[in-house]
């Protein structure tokens, strides 16, 4: 079944629920294109292979092109993001739900940022969604523990293939530059680190945007009175939106992420930002390919981690360790029970 995007202005139109919903997670995209695609460009600024204002613009069309041409050939990220709950039968009452999960994240971002507890948009996302479906079938059987399992394993493959992925490429490039003029090297890898910039920017396109598309494309099914995305294709025009969104997010800059993901973690060269940024792209790809969810920002700081293992592991930033574990210990918990409570609270009130 396919959904036009007149139907969907229609529906947006006659239901205010849905409008908050829709709002709710353009808002999300344009945060995460905001904050955590600055990450796919870090390396790249920092290493002064490319001006920030460029590295930005290129970093919004590689985002734009990622969520696109991805979804087109494969789709799995978003579908898992869409099976990886079941808020019940009534489909009115589950997009309440819905909305309740994304206004918790928005909650929760907002909150965490104030009390400077590090966050994830991916795992507030699955926090959320999966906090929302528990209220709603009051228990875990609203939860599909096949999908869920998918985003435990990506928690583990964000951090570990990342940092091996990054700590072998490093090593192959430094073995095969060894005998090198490193003068006569600079070039190469000043274009091949805006390379893997470009597909770090892609891959991050491909990964979030899927996410977030898998959202919008539950509250469109949910409205049209479909207790699932089953037998619905993803339109061009979503794809399209998403990504545009995600763009503009992205253009509006990030200039402290960039200094603390390229600059604050490990001090790098121009090879080792280039290893740093293929890394992460692979293992990326990866993950889309097999529809595993994963946080793009830890994928990039672990090959990162990986990288500066290869020069010696006191040149690797521990506190990003630290951080990363308390994302896991406060959003899925954090995030979960405010999904749970306002979800609760809006199917009461609405």
């Amino acid at each position: 079944m396919e959904f036009s995007l007149s139907l969907f202005l229609q529906d947006v139109g006659s239901s205010p629920i849905l409008c908050i919903t829709v709002l709710f997670t353009l808002g999300v995209i344009f945060v995460n294109g905001w904050t955590d695609a600055p990450n796919a460009i870090a390396t790249c600024v920092t290493t002064r292979c490319l001006p920030i204002r460029r590295a930005v613009l290129m970093s919004a069309l590689f985002n734009f092109l990622g969520v696109f041409v991805m979804t087109q050939i494969n789709s799995s990220v978003a579908s898992t993001i869409s099976n990886m709950v079941d808020f019940g039968g009534d489909t009115h009452v589950a997009l309440i739900a819905l909305c309740a999960a994304l206004f918790s994240i928005v909650t929760y971002s907002v909150g965490a940022s104030y009390f400077g507890i590090p966050t994830s948009e991916s795992h507030s996302l699955i926090a959320g969604l999966t906090g929302a479906a528990i209220a709603m079938q009051n228990g875990i059987e609203g939860v599909n523990m096949g999908e869920w399992a998918k985003v435990l394993y990506g928690l583990v493959l964000s951090l570990i293939l990342g940092f091996a992925t990054g700590w072998v490429i490093c090593r192959l490039v430094t073995a095969i530059c060894r005998d090198m003029d490193r003068r006569k090297t600079e070039p190469f890898f000043r274009y091949a680190q805006i390379f893997g910039a470009a597909a770090m920017s892609f891959m991050h396109g491909a990964q979030d945007g899927q996410k977030f598309i898998g959202v919008l494309f539950l509250g469109i099914a949910f409205s049209s009175g479909q207790d699932s995305v089953t037998g619905m294709e993803i339109p061009v025009w979503l794809m399209l939106l998403c990504s545009v969104v995600m763009a503009c997010g992205t253009s509006v800059g990030g200039e402290k992420i960039i200094k603390s993901v390229g600059m604050d973690m490990v001090k790098l060269e121009k090879y080792q930002g280039f290893s740093a940024d293929v890394s992460a792209a692979c293992c990326l790809l990866y993950s889309s390919l097999f529809g595993i969810p994963v946080s793009t920002t830890h994928t990039k700081t672990s090959a990162i981690m990986g990288v500066g293992a290869v020069r010696r592991l006191s040149a690797i930033n521990f506190g990003v360790v630290r951080e990363m574990v308390l994302t896991w210990i406060f959003t899925f918990p954090g995030c979960g029970l405010i999904s749970f409570v306002m979800a609760k609270l809006f199917v009461a009130i609405f």
